[in-house]
């Protein structure tokens, strides 16, 4: 019980937080009629109070900048989507973060990414787009953020960062970022370099007992990783002529990441109990590069001819190998896994301007998308051939594949601006792709999607926004599902089996949602209701042999999710505390899906009940000190997985952070951190079934097992010039 309390107590700040904002500032706050459009615009002399180091540091005294970065309208995510950097193909929506007016060509290396890159004294101002227009470069978001840059025949800057973090066992790790930005003529450019400790060092302890509730055994786990990404990142435009203009883009990332586990096992059914040592030792060679690149002409009329392309790759080749050290550190498994992902698009579209209202956009799309991996698993045994390719075992498993999809796309976006305060936004998308599958199975397949998408909007006050969407999506698959895998979190399971007949989630998304901005910049309060209908949900199904129990990631059918959310944020200003930022949401959803095993109605696989998040942040400009705390997490209780013979039940407490920043010696900003002092656990459920399925299998063993990677303490320094 104590721990349920533990657990609940957040989410109840949360929700007392979220409801005292929006009641309190609909009362403290009369609607603003100062503006006369849905564009929100802060000059950067709006800033210069904070002196703030980087655009990201810019944005985060925005009220209410959570929503144009990804809020909750069209609750992007889940399944069904086609958002983030794993969508299919480019896309029409993707980062709503535009550069200048223009998206960067990229998936990995969007706008986003560049927020902490781009020095603040770079930027002349800041625009919140909350309306739709034929002149964006991304479609369908909730809200765009535009960053406009200071223009001129020649500019430069250059900032960097230095940081080093302290971890729970003691471990110091070093960091580093360094950018340059600025503008030559009719060359802009920045160019940045980083690299960020990800050390990771977590503890663990398991329970197991069987089904008739006696003692199996214990398991104590201490596992590292040593991560340091190392990210290179250049951006580069030019305008040829006042109606012509190209930039290239490219990101280059080694993320290699080594590690080691070790686990002491107890074991309760021997007699005399006994105790095994095993050791895990882990390579993981990662690096991924992408190069991208844009060209617009704009003709005399205003129409526009943009065409655009991205080519990237990302390789990860990883070995583990377990060790018995009580039998003299012998070897008893060898799993190797390479995969090698390719991603090839080509973007050709034509905007036009119809009328003074609307406007249209057609364009085509090609994209090529090929998955090469391998998979080799060697086990002990007592007579079998070894080799030494599997790492002197004898070998087991062997799988070799490619998967490549090519896909078509054609798309066209009408834009109707119905009259001063409303606007609607049409999208028709036709798509056509093959996806072919050779190695270990040959197989070639063709699928075709319709997907309309309408967007509608009511400024039905200048700070009263009203918005509502109807879109149908397709995700991308998960290229990975189709050949043998890993399974990391499950020592009784080596590896898993792919699927050659598994389909595209789809989803028709219905979302509505209403937005009100406080007078004087003094907060925002934002309601959100959503209802997905899904189809071909991606979940576990039965592969099963005559020999072997196995399953696979597969289609197991229809199912819905829905909820509805609030984010409020306010400025403390009735409270004579205006440099007080108070932060808050909170979010419940809900779902359901036909289980292939147990035949009920249930929730969607590894769905929390909500999630919220809180926070506040206080600017104490006349002594240039800022500081503040931000916690987020979940709604406790069933978030399952059902898998053919087990279920995992999934918790993990809240996530916590806390800042101090001091604008000191030097010209410098030094800020301080601290990363879940609480010692952040992370908690999973696991039972396992025998002699069948969950559904007609016998109990055998529940695990429960509880692990945490322990607080962080982190400095920055900081510096422009």
């Amino acid at each position: 019980m104590s721990r349920t309390r533990k657990m609940n107590r957040p989410l109840a700040t949360a929700i007392a937080l979220a409801l005292s904002l929006s009641s309190y500032s609909l009362y403290a706050q009369a609607p603003s009629t100062a503006e006369d459009d849905s564009t929100v615009t802060y000059p950067a002399a709006y800033f210069d109070q904070y002196d703030p180091f980087s655009v990201s540091d810019m944005l985060d005294r925005i009220p209410g900048i959570n929503i144009a970065r990804g809020g909750n309208f069209n609750n992007s995510g889940g399944p069904g989507s086609s958002q983030g950097s794993d969508r299919r193909g480019l896309g029409l929506g993707g980062d709503q973060v535009l550069i200048n007016g223009r998206r960067i060509t990229g998936k990995e290396n969007e706008g986003n990414s560049q927020l902490s890159r781009i020095p603040a004294n770079q930027v002349e101002r800041i625009e919140i787009i909350r309306g739709t227009s034929g002149d964006l470069d991304v479609r369908g978001g909730s809200q765009v953020i535009n960053i406009v840059l200071q223009e001129a025949e020649s500019r430069s800057s250059f900032a960097y960062e230095v940081n080093a973090d302290h971890y729970h066992d003691g471990e110091i790790k070093p960091g580093a970022k360094l950018s340059v930005s600025g503008q030559q003529g009719n060359l802009d450019y920045l160019v940045s370099a980083e690299t960020e400790p990800r050390w990771e060092y977590r503890k663990g302890f398991e329970t197991s007992i069987l089904g008739d509730g006696s003692a199996n055994d214990t398991v104590v786990r201490r596992q590292t990783s040593d991560q340091q990404p190392l990210i290179f990142s250049s951006n580069l435009g030019y305008q040829i002529t006042n109606n012509d203009i190209v930039h290239f883009n490219m990101q280059y990332q080694e993320n290699d990441a080594p590690g080691d586990e070790e686990r002491i096992i107890t074991d309760f059914l021997t007699n005399p109990v006994t105790v095994d040592l095993e050791n895990d030792y882990i390579e993981n060679d990662s690096d991924f590069w992408e190069f991208g690149g844009d060209y617009e002409h704009t003709f005399a009329n205003g129409n526009r001819w943009k065409n655009l392309f991205i080519v990237n790759q990302k390789e990860d080749d990883r070995l583990r190998e377990r060790f018995d050290v009580d039998r003299s550190n012998t070897k008893d498994l060898f799993l190797e896994t390479f995969n090698r992902y390719e991603e090839k698009i080509f973007r050709t579209s034509y905007a036009m301007n119809l009328n003074p209202t609307q406007d249209l956009e057609i364009g085509l799309e090609r994209a090529q998308t090929t998955l090469d991996s391998s998979l080799k698993l060697g086990l002990e045994t007592a007579s079998g051939p070894i080799s030494s390719d599997f790492g002197g075992l004898t070998p087991f498993t062997n799988s070799d594949a490619t998967v490549e999809e090519i896909r078509y796309e054609a798309f066209a976006v009408h834009n109707w601006q119905l009259n001063d305060r409303m606007s609607l936004e049409s999208t028709l998308i036709f798509e056509e792709s093959t996806i072919k599958q050779s190695g270990d199975v040959s197989k070639e397949r063709d699928f075709d999607f319709v997907r309309p998408k309408i967007d509608y909007r009511f400024d039905i006050t200048p700070s009263l926004q009203f918005r509502a969407t109807v879109e149908k999506d397709v995700a991308q698959l998960s290229f990975n599902d189709f050949t043998a895998n890993t399974n990391d979190g499950d020592d009784d399971q080596n590896a898993i089996a792919g699927n050659p007949d598994i389909r595209q989630e789809q989803s028709w998304r219905y979302d509505v949602n209403l937005e009100y901005r406080f007078d004087n910049d003094n907060g925002v309060l934002n309601t959100n209701l959503f209802y997905h209908d899904l189809e071909d949900v991606i979940e576990k199904i039965d592969v099963s042999t005559e020999t072997d129990i196995l399953s696979a990631n597969g289609n197991i059918g229809d199912g819905e999710r829905y909820g509805g959310s609030i984010d409020a944020s306010l400025r403390l200003t009735n409270f004579n505390l205006p440099e007080v930022l108070l932060t808050s949401r909170i979010e419940i959803e809900d779902g359901d899906i036909r289980d292939p095993f147990l035949g009920i109605n249930r929730r969607l696989q590894r769905q929390s009940r909500g999630n919220y998040r809180y926070g506040f942040r206080h600017d104490m400009t006349a002594r240039n000190i800022n500081y503040g705390i931000n916690v987020s997490g979940s709604i406790k209780g069933n978030q399952k997985v059902y898998d053919i013979d087990k279920i995992e039940d999934y918790e993990m407490d809240d996530f916590f952070i806390a800042f101090l920043e001091i604008q000191g010696w030097g010209g410098l900003t030094y800020r301080f951190e601290a990363y879940n002092v609480h010692e952040q656990e992370r908690c999973r459920i696991r039972s396992r079934y025998v002699g069948g399925t969950i559904a007609t299998g016998i109990l055998d063993e529940i695990e429960d097992s509880c692990s945490h990677n322990g607080e962080k303490y982190a400095i920055k320094i900081r510096g422009t010039f």
